[in-house]
């Protein structure tokens, strides 16, 4: 029998990911212009850029996001702000509109589905929390992007973040390391994990000093 609160299939991680994004467009539906251009957590770019950057995740082949890595020289900034600024539209409702139009679009360019679910669930947080907005995802999504995260470093340092850790979550099945304790509900600890220290607020133990500062020094 499947453990509670664990998502076990690519097509599972699938749906989680499209029920994100829909989630996501609903919240940004009725935005002013204010708020598309506030300043994210995502610290280089706006409200509006990261839908925008969510857009190309969703829209870039395997073979586009190779060459277009390959044209950046590998510089992973370099070719996240080619790929948003490709996908970003004239205005925040265009944005929006062709942010609506890959919903229930592939989950990104690669294989690693729990990675894209990551890619949603943590740039929704970073639009949200400054909004004011709220959403938890089920816990079954979250724990899929922290067992991910805990499990290697892919497009964030997520394992290197809590190494030495000994990691709980208080609302689901998730645990991982062992060392100095950082408790916290799943979403909280995926968003730590993903270097957000604002998240580190939400979180505790004395693994919680120490993530925070791990963070703030990186």
């Amino acid at each position: 029998m499947a453990e509670p609160h664990v998502l076990e299939t690519r097509k599972a991680l699938e749906r989680a990911i499209h029920v994100e994004r829909s989630a996501l467009a609903q919240d940004l539906t009725g935005l002013s212009e204010a708020e598309w251009a506030k300043a994210s957590l995502c610290e280089r770019w706006t409200v509006e850029e990261v839908v925008a950057h969510l857009t190309a995740g969703a829209s870039t082949r395997m073979w586009r996001w190779l060459l277009s890595m390959l044209a950046a020289r590998f510089n992973p900034d370099l070719h996240n702000d080619r790929r948003l600024a490709k996908h970003r539209g004239a205005a925040p409702e265009e944005t929006l509109r062709r942010f609506r139009e890959v919903v229930a679009g592939p989950a990104g360019p690669t294989g690693h589905t729990a990675a894209w679910l990551g890619e949603i669930v943590v740039h929704g947080e970073d639009i949200r929390r400054p909004l004011g907005l709220a959403r938890t995802p089920p816990v079954a999504t979250t724990t899929a992007v922290a067992r991910f995260f805990a499990g290697r470093d892919f497009t964030v340092a997520s394992k290197t973040a809590i190494a030495g850790l000994r990691v709980e979550a208080t609302d689901g099945p998730f645990t991982a390391g062992s060392g100095d304790l950082l408790r916290g509900s799943t979403l909280s600890l995926v968003m730590a994990m993903a270097g957000r220290a604002a998240a580190c607020e939400d979180l505790e133990g004395d693994g919680a000093a120490v993530l925070r500062a791990r963070l703030r020094s990186g």
